[in-house]
């Protein structure tokens, strides 16, 4: 009976060794299983608030609101994000906070120019714009871009107003510059300026809302310009994402609802 005990117990503590080694043998087998892909959790997002109705700050609130920011914030959502961050910085700062990686994307009114190309990538255009300029009231001697010449004229630094401004400076013009367009506006209103260059859209909405008092749109648009979002060379495929999340708003509605809000028309076709 004693024999017959102990080699029970050599019995079962060989199964126990087996199963041990059998189950040793599952881990190693999850374990070189390819692991699941990781979750999208947040998209870092960088703009210049200050353009309005395309980025600037809501009333009350430490939020961003315009066109650019219910668009991208919907992008970050089509494309599966779970957190759709937003960060304030100077236009200038953005490409290279794009460049060192500590932006995912920006968005900020960019246009779309060769030069910008040679250092970033560009999702396709999302919004039609062009270059116009207002001036003040009591300035009644300029009727074109040309009667500028000797004039004193503020744009907003690193942005296509500023390059195009260059081209009076020529012709006797002084060219002021600011890091916001609000602030060029200012300077106009302060009769520091004689006209702003800046894009037709935030002119526009610039007049609409209180402008109007002390300055006026002249002349024709000077530029036709597309808007694009802007993304790192380094992510080639966060490009072709945004892409295909701009497909998808503009083939479920979203974009033309977004831009109706914002602008009072549906985009034109």
């Amino acid at each position: 009976m004693k024999k017959l005990t102990v080699l029970l117990s050599v019995l079962v503590l060989a199964m126990g060794i087996l199963a041990a080694g059998c189950g040793g043998g599952d881990k190693g087998d999850k374990k070189a299983a390819a692991p699941a892909p990781a979750a999208k959790e947040e998209l870092i997002v960088g703009t210049e608030p200050s353009f309005a109705p395309f980025e600037f700050p809501e009333k009350d609130s430490k939020e961003f609101t315009g066109f650019d920011m219910d668009l991208i914030r919907a992008i970050a959502k089509e494309m599966g994000y779970k957190k759709c961050t937003i960060k304030n910085m100077g236009f200038d700062a953005l490409i290279p906070a794009i460049n060192t990686g500590n932006l995912d994307v920006a968005i900020a009114g960019f246009t779309i120019t060769e030069e910008r190309k040679q250092q970033v990538i560009f999702s396709q255009p999302y919004y039609k714009s062009g270059l116009a300029f207002v001036v003040r009231k009591d300035v009644n001697d300029v009727k074109s871009f040309e009667d500028l010449k000797g004039k004193t004229v503020a744009v907003q630094l690193g942005t296509t107003g500023a390059l195009y401004g260059e081209k009076l400076k020529e012709k006797g013009t002084t060219l002021k510059t600011f890091n916001t367009s609000d602030l060029a506006c200012m300077e106009l209103k302060n009769k520091g300026a004689d006209a702003v260059i800046s894009d037709l859209p935030v002119l526009q909405y610039f007049l609409k809302n209180g402008g109007s008092e002390y300055a006026k749109l002249v002349g024709n648009p000077l530029t036709a310009e597309d808007y694009g979002i802007v993304i790192s060379k380094k992510k080639p495929e966060l490009a072709k994402d945004v892409d295909k999340a701009l497909d998808a708003l503009r083939k479920n509605g979203t974009y033309d609802k977004l831009y109706e809000k914002w602008f009072g028309k549906k985009p034109e076709k």
